[in-house]
């Protein structure tokens, strides 16, 4: 299909759109391409790719918890690993079954709407993605550079410094993906293997203090009972704060989402990968049960052994609670090397979150139209997000504690949707008792969700930002491609085919008809139409063409044309297409390159109002087709003596 001639672009333009695919919706992101089935990495290892953004959590998670719930910090915790391993694990554990490869839940989801109401919830859930990924970024750098200033070696020389340190690291994050970015499995093993060992050394360290020092506890559950007099009432406040908590909730998306790297078994197609979805599986359940078991374990010792105080802010151990206990217990040398590895790991982080997004968002705006031509290359759209976050640190003035509610909204609404969309799967494949059982962990993140706005709405005004964002740019860049031919792809039937060759040995002349009762009455009236509008002899036969709109909303699609005869001698190509103007050119474009001869289309005139028209065409797909037709014929062919000939009468 012909495509626009492009002047070579500039040395500067050629470097920032390099990877820029000619294809719509392929986009050369940082992510390795997926394996094919059967074949890639033992599912441990890409847990571990998963765990740099999940297990890294550790990092600030004590510290979140011990503000948000004080003394009842390991209760709430409690509660939080309840909803994790019968909750987040069993929803995600279907996502995995139901969306083997790799698009999560927001896939599950746009499966189930479509037309526009389906583009905009999709929209929508991928503003609160941005956030949430975007947040990961800030706040993994912000807890990062907590760690270094509070380190006892550079406090001195760092001090007030934090917010500059933040930005730095996040455009080091940048510079490293403008430079090319490739995510090493081997390097997230490493990172990991070495932070959960520390952890599990701080771990048994604090545990060791606890049990020789036992007056710890018996202080610490002596406070309990005074404040809040008895276990139902701890287990009611529990529950109440446990929305503050959900950043320990990160992570199962990206464990969906890096599916296509799982190895399966030998026999594995892409159809059916029943091995990739078995070890997914795995991969899911031993990182939740890893997780939980630190959660607890760092809540219950940082609650117990660090003072209140710290954990406000300006305090030693605000956002890095395992790091204070490090130095505490373990000495200097030791914690500086927990400093390193904490740091590294939330690095990582960020890096696996930026990798989410230039993956994610060129996953679904491209396939809708609402991406510009640059966004499907990777070092604007870093330069974009790399601005943003810095937007995002100064708002929240690089603190962990102030981001931690914008993250868990995020996490929260995408978790809510992934056990919205199993809720609905189930309940289509006729699984009761599943439906019942989603259904209830559905309410109890619904709840948790609108707890945690109403208590922090900060991560719904910047959720809010984002989904604003993204529909008014997409809406923009939709209009702005709307004369773009967007058929992937034309396939005649023998009869189509046929149709077309025969007509080649004289004029090819087309007339485009809107299909009403398909009578004997309306062709013959429509060829009399044709002819007196246009002054065209008798002597000359015509091929109608009907197209059929079924989904305005896509924006890409391949056409399948096919051929009948009606009432014995009326030769009609029928067409499915989501625009009639861009199902109309691409057939014209594809007939002469087909026969090497340009062929006619005759029109008539839409009557109404012609802005009325053209927002029938945007939304629709119908409305002002004869200009529209002959602009998506212009763009797509500039040579004039080469592009099929438009006539309206």
């Amino acid at each position: 299909m012909a495509t626009p001639s492009h002047e070579p672009p500039g040395r500067l333009r050629a470097w920032m759109l390099e990877g820029l695919s000619d294809i719509a919706g392929h986009q050369q992101g940082p992510h390795a391409k997926p394996e094919p089935a059967g074949k890639g990495q033992r599912w441990w290892r890409v847990m571990c790719l998963t765990g740099v953004d999940y297990f890294s959590t550790l990092g600030y998670q004590p510290g979140i918890a011990a503000l948000a719930a004080g003394l009842l910090s390991p209760v709430a915790t409690i509660v939080l690993v309840i909803v994790t391993l019968a909750g987040a694990l069993p929803v995600y554990r279907r996502v995995a079954q139901e969306s083997p490869h790799g698009e999560g839940s927001i896939a599950m989801l746009e499966r189930l709407l479509s037309f526009w109401k389906g583009k905009l919830f999709v929209l929508t859930l991928l503003g609160f993605a941005a956030a949430d990924f975007l947040i990961t970024i800030t706040l993994s750098a912000a807890d990062a550079s907590t760690h270094l200033v509070e380190n006892p070696h550079l406090n001195d020389a760092l001090h007030n410094k934090q917010m500059l340190i933040t930005l730095l690291l996040i455009a080091l994050l940048g510079a490293v993906f403008l430079k090319g970015f490739l995510e090493a499995i081997g390097v997230a093993v490493v990172l990991v293997g070495i932070y959960l060992t520390l952890n599990v050394v701080v771990v048994v360290s604090g545990l060791w203090h606890v049990a020789t020092a036992t007056h710890v506890v018996t202080d610490w559950t002596s406070a309990l009972t005074t404040e809040h007099g008895n276990v139902l009432a701890m287990v009611g406040i529990a529950l109440l704060v446990f929305p503050k908590l959900a950043l320990g909730l990160s992570g199962f998306e990206t464990g969906v989402a890096v599916m296509p790297h799982v190895s399966g078994d030998p026999d594995d197609t892409e159809e059916k990968p029943t091995g990739r979805i078995r070890d997914t599986k795995k991969l899911l359940t031993t990182a939740a049960v890893i997780m939980s078991v630190f959660l607890i374990a760092t809540s219950f010792i940082t609650t117990v052994l660090i003072p209140a105080k710290e954990f406000e802010s300006g305090g030693r151990a605000n956002g890095r609670a395992l790091a204070y206990l490090a130095h505490e217990y373990l000495g200097n040398t030791f914690g500086t090397v927990y400093d390193v590895s904490t740091i590294a790991i939330l690095w990582f982080a960020g890096a696996s979150a930026m990798a989410g997004l230039l993956n994610l968002m060129p996953r679904y705006l491209p396939r809708y139209g609402m991406a510009p031509q640059w966004a499907r290359a990777v070092r604007p759209m870093v330069i974009v997000f790399i601005l943003v976050a810095f937007l995002v640190t100064w708002i929240f003035d690089a603190s962990v504690d102030a981001q931690g509610g914008a993250y868990a909204t995020g996490v929260l609404v995408l978790i809510s949707s992934a056990a919205i969309a199993v809720t609905i799967a189930a309940r289509k494949a006729g699984q009761h008792n599943w439906t019942i059982a989603f259904a209830v962990i559905s309410a109890i993140f619904l709840y948790t969700t609108v707890a945690n706005v109403i208590e922090r709405p900060d991560g719904v005004k910047i959720g809010a930002c984002f989904i604003a964002g993204i529909i008014l740019v997409s809406l923009l860049s939709r209009l702005a491609r709307a004369f773009e031919l967007r058929v992937t792809s034309v396939t005649m039937d023998g009869v189509a085919e046929r149709f077309v060759r025969d007509a080649a040995s004289r004029r090819i002349r087309f007339i485009a008809n809107e299909p009403d009762n398909r009578d004997v009455a309306e062709y013959r009236d429509k060829i009399e139409q044709i002819r007196h509008d246009n002054d065209v002899p008798v002597q000359e036969d015509f091929v109608f063409v009907e197209v059929t709109v079924l989904d305005p909303s896509e924006f890409e699609s391949g056409l399948n044309v096919r051929g009948e005869v009606l009432h014995g001698r009326y030769r009609v190509l029928t067409l499915e297409s989501s625009s009639v103007p861009n199902a109309l050119a691409a057939l014209l474009l594809h007939v002469r390159d087909l026969t090497g001869h340009n062929p006619h289309i005759y029109f008539e005139w839409t009557e109404g109002n012609p802005f009325t028209n053209f927002l029938r065409f945007f939304l629709f797909g119908q409305g002002e087709v004869a200009p529209v037709t002959r602009e998506v014929l212009r763009e797509a062919e500039p040579d004039r003596a080469r592009r099929p000939r438009v006539h309206v009468g």
